[in-house]
Formats: structure tokens, C-alpha cells, sequence
């Protein structure tokens, strides 16, 4: 006679008994929040009990195909609520399912489920909550979804699905009041019945390829609370109405081609919380009325035009200069690593201005003119260098043909190395430049993520010690940078596979070369970076053999002045802190553990993955040897070609090169001590 057997949030473990299923009085069942799994035969009996009404499943790993499970749902008419969210199912979802004619919540999110979403399911008139989000889902959203007139929350973030967002959904104006359809493939304008539902709370269309302007009818959505439009390719202004959506706690507008200014109207959205204009081409100033948003506690308007004076009033007290990276006309106060503000005074006398501006426009265009008459007669190599190294941030991205063409369609003779996410090819764009050009294998796990990674690092750092990217091609798929080339190779070439042996010197300049880059990267920009992957191979040297840092693939940037992340990214073996490789923490003090690992190999030339370190030897405990033992000398563990011995003056060199190799391997170790 059991009918409400409630067993979830513990700790059982093994599978759900099949004799469950001779409860056939039972109306609830809720096993969720375990560690338990079930054979086909049972979910299915379960699942078709008469009386049944709730089945409660979710958060256990089930481990079932779903389509095999729900043969046979007509006699399930009482069934209303099916949870099997996070669960490990596979299969597709059955169609059969749609005979549930009063299911009223369907959550199937968090599996691994496949194939395309059912039109039956447009039958299903009493649903109201459908959960489909983080599964293996393709094809379109089927337009029979927007038949089911009592939808409250509909979300199918998180899977493939692709073309276009339905413009019927405006249907359910009377009832939608959640929709995610992030992180997926959709590829449409966003529909002008969009802006039908006036009801709806909460709206995530983000990460998905969407294209079009935003219309002024947003503002028709007068109570929603989160909006996140962001990682798509809208286009045009931001619509002045947002400024009407009162109850707005949350907006994201994020990285994509947005222009113009910052609505002035924000200033009503009293509510906002959090406010994300980041990666777009806006410009104009920020509105000092955004001073009276009184509860902002998150602000990006980072990598956009912005020019002005920084707002100082209001939650502005409270931000950072992450919140204004790479806006290069802002200026304000110190701490947000921008310029001060020029305390520009007006002329009384307008008069005088009259006549000063058309004489300063007159002189403008004279000297023009004669620049453009200048450099049209003197179209030579001295230009074209002159350009590549003022004009490179301007210049524009490059085809997969372009690149094609200057490498000599990627040639082998013209590969210059490979690494962990692709190779690298020389070529000479059609203004005689030399470049190197990397090109990622899309087909490696994480190269997309590298690819996004360099692009974001490189095209906003500047230091004569870091590689210069000049342009870059970003197509479906292709992706490579185009970099600056060094013509001398990499540290590690010098190392094991010349003729030419390094001198102290010329090493010690390099290793100085790279701290002064690491310096720049850790402190002198306005978010501190961490390269993550620092080795011979990633140390590149130019004509002059001056040191460039390269290969920023895995780096990151800690947000928001923290002095340390983590990451699920492994950097390469022997040159990884400990804390880094066994707990995956990134911190500015990772990268001072890689640079004395690079150190001693430098002045040792033995790589820290030496088949001779064995067992509890390594390459630190080596040279540590050397200097601490009393029998060990400095002479056996450093590069033999290093130290000259011979005639007496030969001897007095050899002591103080010894000295000093002696010095840089005791500071090597410092930067290796076991704790950060």
C-alpha cells in the first residue's frame, strides 16, 4: 500500500532493486542524489507504474540508454514530473514519450543524450517545464515546441543544435518565463517576435553565432531580470531602450561587433548588478550618469574605443583596472593604470578660437598634402620596414589563401617547427616582411581555446623581450597568427643542435632578456600574466640575438588582482612548479620555478627530463650537489665549452667564470625552492 517512498540526498550505492516495481500503489518516487545505477528492465517497469506520478532519479549515474527505458508510455497517463537530470543516460530521447499526455516537467538535462529533439513532443499540452541543456542534441529547435501554450522554463543550452531560433516562440509570450539556449550552433538574426515575451524573467542566448543589430524592442521586456546576449556576432548600437528595463540585475553584451556609445540611458537601470560591454568596438565616454547605479558590483567595458575621463562616483570607487584594459584613450586615476586626466582650460575669448581652428585646419591639410606627396615618391624598403614596425597593430587579418600563397602552400621547406597545438611555417607577405606563421591543428583537443588564448594575449602586449603578432586568420576552420620571425631560431636550437657554441655572456643576456619580459608580463601590464609553459623551445632570438618570450598558448591572466588560478592544463614536464602540476594552481611564482629550471639548463645544457635523472634525481638536486657537496665543483655540472683551461691567464679566467657560474646557479635555485 506504500505510496510516497522518499530515499534521495544520501549515500547508497549499487542498483535500484527491480522489486520496487511491485509497489503498484506508488505515486512518488524519489531515489536522487545517490550513487545508484539501474538496468534497463527496471527503469522501464518504474517508469510505467499506474499510478505513478513523480519519478525522481536525477544526480545518480545511472548509466542507461533512455530510449530503451520508455518503449511503451501509453499507459503513463497519470505520470506528471520525470527527473533524470545528470544521470550518465545515453540513446536519444523516445518519442513515445510524448504519449505522457500529462507530463507537466521533463528534465533530461545533463546526460549524454543524442540525436535530434522529437516534434512529438509538441504534444505534450500540459508541459511547463522542459530541460534538454548539456546533452549531444543536433538538428534544429523543431517549431512544434511553440505549441505547447503552459511552457514556463525551456532550456537547451549546451548542446549542438544549429539554424535558427524559432520565431514562434513570441507565441508563449503569455507563459515563458526562462530561456537558455547557449552554447550552441544557432546562426539567425534573432527574431523580431522575440521581443513578444513581456513576461519572461530570464534570457541566455549566449555563445552561439547570432548576426543582426539589436532591435529597439527589447525594451518591451519590462520585467526581465538577466539578459546575456554575449560570444555572438551582433552588429550595430546598443538599442537606448534597455535603459526602461527597471528590474535588470544582470546584463551581457559581451565580445561581440557592438558600436557607438553607451546608451546614457543606463543610468535608470538601478537594479543592475552586473554589467558586461567587453570585447566590442564601442566608443565615445562613459556616461558619468552610470555614477547613480548604486548596486553595480561587476563592471567589464574592457577592449573596446573608450576615451575619457573615468567615472570616480558611485560603485566606480569600486572598480579596477581590469574593468578598463585596452581602452587607450581613458584616462583617470592612477590605480586604474590609465593616463591622468588633462585639466584642459576654455578660451573666453571665442572670438580668437574663430579664427585659430580654419588657420589650424589650413595647416593640417598643408602638411598632409605634402606627407601623401612625400611618401608616394618614396616607395622604398626603408618605407615598407617603417611600416611594419609602426603601422603593425593596424594592420588588417589575412586569408587562408593569402597565407597559403606566402608560404608556399605550407610547404616543407618552408616549416620552421612543430609544437603541441601545430606547426610553424616562414613566409614573406607581399610587402617583403619575413614572418612566421603558426598554424593550429583544429583537430587537437584545446587548440581553439590556444588559438583564442595567444590572439587575446598578443594582440594587447607590447615589450621588446615578447613576440609581436602582425595579423592573424580566423576562419571556421583554420585558425594561425601571423608573428614576428627570428631569423636566430630558439634557445633550445642553440643549445643542442649547433655548430657555435653560446659564451657566458651572450647566455647570461639571453636569461636577463627573459626575466625582463617575465617582469613585463607579471607586473607590467594592467593584468598580470602567467605564461605557464616557459622552455628552450618557447625562447626565440632575432637577428641581434635579443630574446623574445613566445608560444602563449596556455597562459592565463589572473582576473581581478587574485594572485593565483587553477587550471586543468598541463604545461610540459620537468619545467612545471610542483603546485602546478599535482593541484593544477597557476601563479606568477610558477613561472619564477620555470625560469631557474631554465637557468640551469642554459649553463648546463642537460634538459630536466635527462635520462641520467633517475629515481630521487633531478636536475635540481644535481646542481644543488655542486655547490653543497664538498667534493663537487661547479666544473661538473655546467656546459664544458663554458669553461676554458690552458695557460695561467687561462686559469685565472677559468675561476672567474666559475665564480660567476657559481652565483647564477645558487640564484636558479632560489627560484626552484619546493614551496612557493
Amino acid at each position: 500500500m506504500l505510496t510516497n517512498l522518499d530515499l534521495g540526498k544520501n549515500s547508497f550505492t549499487g542498483f535500484i532493486p527491480s522489486t520496487l516495481c511491485a509497489l503498484t500503489n506508488l505515486q512518488t518516487l524519489r531515489l536522487s542524489t545517490n550513487n545508484l545505477a539501474i538496468d534497463t528492465s527496471t527503469l522501464s517497469c518504474l517508469a510505467n507504474l499506474a499510478n505513478l506520478t513523480t519519478l525522481q532519479l536525477q544526480n545518480n549515474p545511472l548509466n542507461v540508454r533512455l530510449d530503451d527505458s520508455f518503449r511503451n508510455c501509453s499507459t503513463l497517463s497519470r505520470l506528471q514530473y520525470i527527473f533524470l537530470s545528470n544521470c550518465s543516460m545515453r540513446g536519444n530521447i523516445p518519442i513515445g514519450i510524448s504519449n505522457i499526455s500529462g507530463l507537466v516537467s521533463l528534465f533530461l538535462d545533463g546526460n549524454q543524450l543524442s540525436g535530434s529533439i522529437p516534434t512529438s513532443l509538441g504534444r505534450l499540452g500540459n508541459l511547463q517545464g522542459l530541460r534538454l541543456s548539456n546533452n549531444k542534441l543536433q538538428g534544429y529547435i523543431p517549431y512544434e515546441l511553440c505549441q505547447l501554450d503552459k511552457l514556463v522554463v525551456l532550456l537547451l543550452g549546451g548542446n549542438q543544435l544549429s539554424g535558427s531560433i524559432p520565431s514562434c516562440l513570441g507565441n508563449l509570450a503569455a507563459s515563458l518565463r526562462t530561456l537558455s539556449l547557449e552554447s550552441n550552433s544557432l546562426s539567425s538574426t534573432i527574431p523580431s517576435t522575440f521581443w513578444n515575451l513581456v513576461h519572461i524573467l530570464h534570457v541566455n542566448l549566449s555563445s552561439n553565432s547570432l548576426i543582426g543589430s539589436l532591435s529597439q524592442d527589447i525594451g518591451n521586456l519590462k520585467v526581465v531580470i538577466d539578459v546575456d546576449l554575449s560570444n555572438n556576432h551582433l552588429s550595430g548600437v546598443i538599442p537606448s531602450t534597455i535603459g526602461g528595463l527597471r528590474e535588470l540585475v544582470s546584463l551581457s553584451l559581451a565580445s561581440n561587433n557592438l558600436e557607438g556609445p553607451i546608451p546614457s540611458s543606463f543610468h535608470n537601470l538601478l537594479s543592475l548588478e552586473l554589467l558586461d560591454l567587453s570585447r566590442n568596438n564601442l566608443s565615445g565616454v562613459i556616461p558619468e550618469s552610470l555614477e547613480a547605479l548604486s548596486l553595480l558590483k561587476y563592471l567589464d567595458l574592457s577592449f573596446n574605443r573608450l576615451q575619457g575621463q573615468i567615472p570616480t562616483g558611485g560603485p566606480f570607487q569600486n572598480f579596477s583596472a581590469q574593468s578598463f584594459v585596452s581602452n587607450s584613450a581613458l584616462c583617470g586615476a592612477p590605480r586604474l593604470h590609465v593616463p591622468p586626466c588633462k585639466k584642459g582650460t576654455l578660451e573666453p575669448n571665442w572670438r580668437k578660437a574663430k579664427y585659430i581652428v580654419p588657420g589650424i585646419m589650413s595647416v593640417v591639410l598643408l602638411v598632409a598634402s605634402v606627407s601623401i606627396f612625400l611618401l608616394r615618391r618614396k616607395r622604398n624598403v626603408e618605407v615598407t620596414i617603417e611600416a611594419s614596425s609602426l603601422l603593425q597593430p593596424l594592420w588588417r587579418r589575412v586569408s587562408r589563401l593569402e597565407l597559403l600563397r606566402v608560404t608556399n602552400g605550407f610547404h616543407e621547406s618552408n616549416l620552421l617547427g612543430s609544437g603541441s597545438f601545430g606547426s610553424v611555417y616562414k613566409g614573406t607577405l607581399s610587402y617583403g616582411i619575413d614572418v612566421a606563421v603558426k598554424v593550429f591543428s583544429l583537430q587537437l583537443e584545446g587548440a581553439f581555446k590556444s588559438f583564442d588564448r595567444e590572439c587575446e594575449i598578443l594582440s594587447n602586449i607590447r615589450h621588446r623581450n615578447l613576440v609581436k603578432i602582425i595579423s592573424c586568420c580566423s576562419e571556421i576552420d583554420f585558425k594561425a597568427l601571423v608573428l614576428q620571425y627570428m631569423p636566430n631560431g630558439s634557445l633550445e636550437n642553440w643549445l643542442y643542435y649547433q655548430d657555435y657554441s653560446l659564451h657566458i655572456l651572450q647566455r647570461m643576456n639571453i636569461m636577463i632578456d627573459v626575466a625582463s619580459g617575465l617582469e613585463y608580463l607579471h607586473h607590467g601590464y594592467s593584468i598580470p600574466i602567467v605564461h605557464c609553459d616557459l622552455k628552450p623551445s618557447n625562447i626565440l632570438l632575432d637577428d641581434d640575438m635579443v630574446e623574445h618570450v613566445a608560444d602563449f598558448g596556455i597562459a592565463k591572466l589572473l582576473d581581478g588582482g587574485d594572485s593565483m588560478t587553477q587550471t586543468m592544463t598541463l604545461a610540459t614536464v620537468g619545467y612545471m612548479a610542483p603546485e602546478y602540476g599535482m593541484e593544477g594552481i597557476v601563479s606568477r611564482r610558477g613561472d619564477v620555478y620555470s625560469f631557474g629550471i631554465l637557468v640551469m639548463e642554459t649553463f648546463t645544457r642537460r634538459k630536466p627530463t635527462d635520462e641520467m635523472f633517475v629515481e630521487e634525481m633531478n636536475i635540481k638536486q644535481w646542481v644543488a650537489n655542486s655547490l653543497l657537496l664538498p667534493d663537487a665543483k661547479i666544473d661538473e655540472v655546467v656546459d664544458a665549452n663554458l669553461l676554458g683551461i690552458g695557460t695561467e691567464q687561462e686559469d685565472d679566467d677559468h675561476v672567474r667564470k666559475r665564480d660567476c657560474l657559481s652565483s647564477i646557479m645558487q640564484l636558479a635555485l632560489a627560484c626552484c625552492a619546493e614551496s612557493p
